[in-house]
C-alpha cells in the first residue's frame, strides 16, 4: 500500500462522497487507502461510511464508542493504516486534496511535511487559539518557529511506528511527531472555505488539548513554572476578548429586536 489519508469524521455525512471525489481526482496512485474515523457523529456520518465502504473498498471505516476528540480519532486510524506514507486531512474540503500529491513528494526525504495556509479562512478566534497552540508546542516540544502545526499533514511509516508505539495515556499527534521526527519540512497550501455548516471544533476542545499538552508532553520540565504563567495569561485574554465578542452581539440582538 502506498498510501494511507486518515480523516477524522464528525457531523459531516453530507460532504463524505465529495471529499472521496475530490481525493480520487487529485491522487497519482491508484494503490491508497482512505480510513474514516467516525468520532461518535450525531449525524448520519456512521451509516454514511458504511454505505461507501461497501461500494469502494478503498474506503474503510472506525466507528468510535464516543467523542474522543480529533487527536485521538487520528490515533486510532494510524493503528490501522497500512501505507508506506500517511497523510492526515480534515474532514470538510478545507485542505485541498490537490495538494496531497506535493506533500507526498516531500516524504521522500523528510519525516514529516506540515502545511502552511496562503490565506487563512478560519474564524478569528479559531486563528487566534490556534496561534496560542503553536506558541505552547514551540515551548514545550522545540518545535522551530517557522514550523506552524497543521491537522494537514504527512509523514512516514517509519514514524508512524514509532508514534503507535508511544505508551502516552493522552494523544497529542503533534506532539509525539515532534517527539520522534528527524526531517521536517513544510509546504504552503490554499485553504479553502467550508464545504457547509460551521466548525465542530469548539473553544473546550483547546482548552482539554492545552492541558493535556501541559500535564502529559512537557519534555522540558524547566521551562514549565514560566510556561504556566504564559498559559494564565493567554486564557485571561481570550476569555476577555470572547466575552466582550459576546456582548457585542447580545446589544446588536437587543437593538435589532425593537
Amino acid at each position: 500500500m502506498n498510501l494511507s489519508i486518515i480523516v477524522p469524521v464528525y457531523n459531516s455525512a453530507k460532504i463524505l462522497k465529495a471529499l472521496i471525489k475530490k481525493i480520487k481526482k487529485n491522487l497519482k496512485t491508484k494503490n491508497y487507502e482512505i480510513i474514516f474515523i467516525n468520532d461518535a457523529s450525531l449525524d448520519n456520518s456512521w451509516n454514511e461510511i458504511k454505505k461507501i465502504s461497501k461500494k469502494n473498498k478503498k474506503v474503510k471505516g472506525i466507528n468510535l464508542s464516543e467523542n474522543f476528540g480529533q487527536h485521538s480519532a487520528i490515533f486510532a486510524g494510524l493503528k490501522y493504516a497500512k501505507g508506506k506514507k500517511i497523510i492526515t486531512m480534515d474532514d470538510d474540503l478545507q485542505h485541498p486534496p490537490e495538494s496531497i500529491e506535493d506533500i507526498v513528494s516531500k516524504l521522500n526525504k523528510y519525516d514529516l511535511c506540515y502545511t502552511i495556509y496562503l490565506k487563512r479562512k478560519h474564524t478569528f478566534w479559531k486563528r487566534s487559539v490556534s496561534w496560542v497552540n503553536n506558541i505552547f508546542s514551540s515551548l514545550l516540544f522545540d518545535k522551530p518557529i517557522h514550523i506552524y502545526l497543521s491537522s494537514f499533514r504527512g509523514f512516514n511509516r517509519k514514524l508512524l511506528n514509532k508514534i503507535v508505539k508511544d505508551r502516552n495515556s493522552i494523544v497529542f499527534i503533534d506532539g509525539l511527531l515532534l517527539k520522534y521526527a528527524k526531517k521536517i519540512c513544510t509546504i504552503k497550501v490554499r485553504h479553502k472555505k467550508r464545504f457547509s455548516g460551521d466548525s465542530n471544533y469548539k473553544l473546550k476542545n483547546f482548552f482539554s488539548l492545552w492541558f493535556d499538552m501541559i500535564s502529559n508532553y512537557h519534555f522540558y520540565p524547566i521551562r514549565i513554572g514560566s510556561f504556566i504563567g504564559l498559559f494564565s495569561k493567554i486564557i485571561i485574554l481570550l476569555i476577555r476578548i470572547l466575552s466582550r465578542k459576546n456582548k457585542v452581539v447580545q446589544y446588536r440582538i437587543k437593538e435589532t429586536s425593537f
